[in-house]
């Protein structure tokens, strides 16, 4: 039996489905699930393995694990504990996953035993797991930018600088990457092999703020999601080429793209889903619009089934922003090559809305 707080919250999680049931946009694509899981911690990236079927949810924080869910029917299969990160990933050959925590976390894809944590610089953020040569990326904002780890035992097999802050990395499957530098407006071109940077691509002219990556490997086409004039930069993977862009929502942090549909799809913070046709190589619109429950801006796709999957949560207000401090005396003039102050003080980056305990939810988006 529910307890009263406990029935709130899946009444709570099930309002936002039967609001969007009723207000559909034209279109194949609905949320058709809204699995209320709870649980505390942040959120950052959600990661499909559609061999294993499974689904991992990494949270972060004091409290912070690695969810793993049953990928067909959103039940909880296991648990990494003590793990904080932004996400994580499993290679099906070797059977190891990493998360992005700091150190990384390497684990058995089976029974989610931790094997070891591995050392590495920078800060752990996103990741791409390349089958091609069994070989897992990390992404980092600050240098090195992309640490290379061996999928059979973690053994770290060098670094990467692209000079910015990747957001995410795909894969042709054939010892190419690409990477998005969300602050220099372009996409970086990485030969797997000899794990240096080959190429980049300038997209400034159309956007920037990309967060959001994916590719059509036969067409050799990318998808860039930018945040900046909320659009969809698509190119030619092969030289760089700017074809078209199409406009998207706001706040996206994340792109897949489903070959057997050929479909973009880029998920946004302010509650809506994009799905961009490719009607042929040179020909793109926006199929349709998805209204989803509101931050739901990171994304996986299940290639198996076609769904694709996204989380969010309930935020409470955005608290009043304390009073600035008095200004204080200037400081001193940095000594000479002495590296820049960080961002700025949390007074003015203004408070955050919080999240509401228990509130955190996976949603499943089909036709």
């Amino acid at each position: 039996m529910l307890r009263p707080a406990h029935l709130a919250l899946a009444i709570a999680a099930l309002m936002p489905l039967t609001a969007l049931a009723q207000n559909p946009d034209s279109g194949p694509y609905k949320v058709v699930k809204i699995q209320l899981v709870g649980g505390e911690g942040g959120m950052d990236y959600v990661t499909a393995d559609p061999d294993g079927r499974n689904l991992y949810v990494a949270r972060s924080g004091p409290t912070g694990h690695i969810g793993v869910f049953n990928l067909d029917t959103l039940a909880p299969v296991g648990d990494i504990p003590g793990v904080s990160a932004h996400g994580a990933a499993v290679d099906t050959l070797t059977g190891h996953g990493f998360a992005t925590s700091k150190p990384v976390t390497m684990f058995d894809a089976k029974t989610f035993a931790v094997i070891k944590k591995i050392d590495t610089q920078g800060n752990p953020d996103g990741y791409l797991n390349d089958p091609w040569n069994h070989h897992f990326y990390i992404l980092s904002h600050s240098a090195p930018n992309i640490t290379v780890l061996d999928d059979k035992d973690g053994t770290i097999l060098g670094t990467i600088d692209i000079g910015g802050a990747p957001e995410q990395a795909v894969t042709d499957g054939h010892g190419k990457i690409y990477v998005d530098i969300e602050d220099k407006d372009a996409i970086a071109v990485i030969d797997a092999n000899t794990m240096t940077m080959t190429g980049k691509f300038d997209i400034s002219s159309r956007g920037g703020g990309c967060a959001g990556l994916a590719l059509d490997v036969k067409n050799s086409i990318l998808f860039a999601a930018c945040r900046d004039k909320k659009n969809m930069i698509i190119l030619s993977a092969a030289d760089g080429k700017i074809l078209t862009d199409l406009p998207i929502g706001n706040g996206s942090d994340g792109a897949t793209f489903n070959p057997a549909t050929m479909e973009a799809f880029s998920a946004q913070g302010d509650g809506t889903l994009t799905v961009i046709k490719e009607d042929s190589p040179t020909s793109f619109s926006v199929e349709q619009t998805v209204p989803t429950p509101a931050r739901a801006k990171v994304l996986t796709l299940d290639p198996k089934t076609g769904q694709i999957y996204t989380i969010t949560a309930e935020y409470g207000p955005v608290p009043a922003a304390p009073a600035a401090p008095p200004a204080p005396p200037a400081p001193p003039a940095p000594a000479a090559g002495a590296p820049p102050a960080g961002g700025p003080p949390a007074w003015m980056r203004g408070p955050r809305a919080p999240m509401i305990p228990g509130s955190f939810q996976i949603l499943v988006i089909s036709k």
